[in-house]
């Protein structure tokens, strides 16, 4: 009788311990580091030297992974701070070509599509110290040697956190090293505006430009396809940050719903509306290739004909 209580109560227990240890074991409210983040951020090194920039030389992956790595290892995750990562940035650090800077905000995947993989522009993650932390996540424990894979504080928990004080970093330096003309390409359906007034770009970027090597602001304002229009060039949010880089001295130009881009979320939304005149365009312009390429082929078939015609006649 008594092993038959027993059992019950012991079951019982195990699943409360296993319960409580699940609630303690998740102390954050972010997500945790992501798995494999050591091959990742090694094999995205490599692939970066390898494949996606080669220009940038030789760069030794593992100390680069070591120095990340240390930058928040054994510490409190919310006194991770931006100069913890001035190691990384040494070793990966990399010139950024003139005229090819592209700041943004709101907008992520539509920069780095725009972007190219630094083909057409060099967006922060487009640099090698950008590049490696992209769309990842990662924190330590004090005295502790291990990642925390269970959860990670967010910005509203602790603002020095580890991935807010890597972005700092890194969004220093490379506004630091911008140069030429730069392009800014802000989301117009953005709710609360297109220009963040509290922001990486407002708070770490901006202050951090060159003047003497910035010779123009490129400024471009597009809506989402299926968004509002809810800011544009000269009104709202814009118009702020159009003044205030106005007043420290840049030349400033403005483009609202620029083509380029345009052009780029049309082709994943060719029957839009916004995407009428594109359309258009491209019909008017295939109809004279068009016409031409049939008088071509009835040219060619012509000649063909009449040559076969011709040696018929010297057969018979």
């Amino acid at each position: 009788m008594m092993l038959s209580l027993f059992y019950p109560l012991f079951f019982v227990s195990v699943l409360c311990m296993n319960s409580f240890s699940g609630v303690q074991g998740k102390k954050w409210k972010g997500e945790g580091t992501t798995q494999n983040l050591e091959s990742i951020i090694i094999g995205r090194c490599y692939d970066y030297i390898r494949t996606v920039n080669p220009a940038v030389g030789e760069k030794n992956c593992s100390q680069i992974w070591e120095a990340f790595k240390n930058a928040f290892i054994n510490k409190d995750p919310c006194n991770i701070l931006p100069k913890d990562y001035e190691l990384f940035i040494n070793l990966t650090f990399h010139t950024i070509p003139p005229n090819k800077s592209l700041f943004w905000e709101n907008n992520q995947l539509l920069v780095s599509s725009f972007a190219g993989r630094g083909l057409r522009y060099m967006s922060l993650s487009d640099t090698l110290f950008g590049f490696v932390g992209n769309l990842l996540n990662w924190c330590g424990q004090a005295d502790s040697p291990g990642l925390d894979y269970e959860s990670c504080p967010t910005t509203m928990e602790c603002e020095n956190n580890a991935v807010d004080s890597f972005w700092r970093m890194t969004s220093i330096i490379y506004a630091q090293h911008s140069s030429g003309v730069i392009q800014v390409l802000l989301n117009g359906s953005a709710e609360g505006g297109a220009y963040p007034q509290t922001g990486f770009f407002a708070d770490y970027e901006i202050p951090n430009l060159q003047k003497d090597k910035i010779s123009q602001v490129l400024i471009w304002v597009v809506d989402d396809i299926e968004g509002p229009d809810l800011d544009s060039c000269g009104t709202n949010s814009v118009k702020i940050l159009e003044n205030r880089l106005k007043t420290l001295g840049y030349d400033v130009t403005c483009t609202d719903n620029y083509k380029s881009v345009m052009f780029l979320l049309c082709l994943d939304n060719p029957d839009h509306s916004k995407c009428a005149l594109a359309s258009s365009a491209a019909a008017a312009q295939r109809g004279p290739i068009s016409s031409d390429r049939g008088g071509s082929w009835n040219k060619l078939m012509f000649v063909s004909f009449a040559a076969f015609l011709f040696r018929f006649a010297l057969v018979y």
